[in-house]
C-alpha cells in the first residue's frame, strides 16, 4: 500500500464532507449530533452508551451521505440523458427510506438511554 496515495485522498474526503454539510437533511443531523451530545454530556451516559451513540451518529450521517451521492447521479442521468424525475424515483426513495430506517433506529436508542435518566431527575 502506498502511504503518500492514502495521504493524497484526504483532501478529496474533506472536500465530500464541506459538500454535504451544505445539504439541509445533514444540517438538520448535525444539529442532533450536537443537541446529544450535549445531553449525554450532561445526563454522565456510560462508555458503552457513547459507543451505541457514534454508532447511531455515523450510521445515520453515512446513509445521509450515500443519499446525497445517490440524488446527484439522478440529477446528473437526469441532465445528460434527459431522463424524467420518474425514472429515477425508485432510487431516490430508497436512499431517503435507508435515512429513514437509520434515524428512526437512532431516536429508539435514544429513546432507551435518556429516558431512563432523566425520568430518574423527577423521581
Amino acid at each position: 500500500m502506498d502511504i503518500k496515495k492514502v495521504f493524497n485522498s484526504f483532501p478529496h474526503a474533506i472536500r465530500g464532507l464541506s459538500l454535504v454539510s451544505k445539504e439541509r437533511n445533514m444540517r438538520v443531523h448535525i444539529i442532533a449530533v450536537v443537541v446529544v451530545t450535549i445531553a449525554g454530556i450532561l445526563l454522565s451516559i456510560s462508555l458503552i452508551e457513547w459507543i451505541a451513540i457514534f454508532i447511531c451518529f455515523s450510521l445515520v450521517m453515512s446513509l445521509e451521505t450515500v443519499n446525497t451521492v445517490l440524488e446527484d447521479i439522478c440529477n446528473k442521468l437526469r441532465d445528460d440523458l434527459g431522463l424524467s424525475y420518474d425514472s429515477t424515483k425508485n432510487a431516490r426513495d430508497l436512499a431517503a427510506g435507508a435515512v429513514l430506517i437509520s434515524a428512526i433506529f437512532s431516536v429508539n436508542v435514544a429513546i432507551l438511554i435518556f429516558l431512563p435518566k432523566i425520568l430518574d431527575l423527577f423521581s
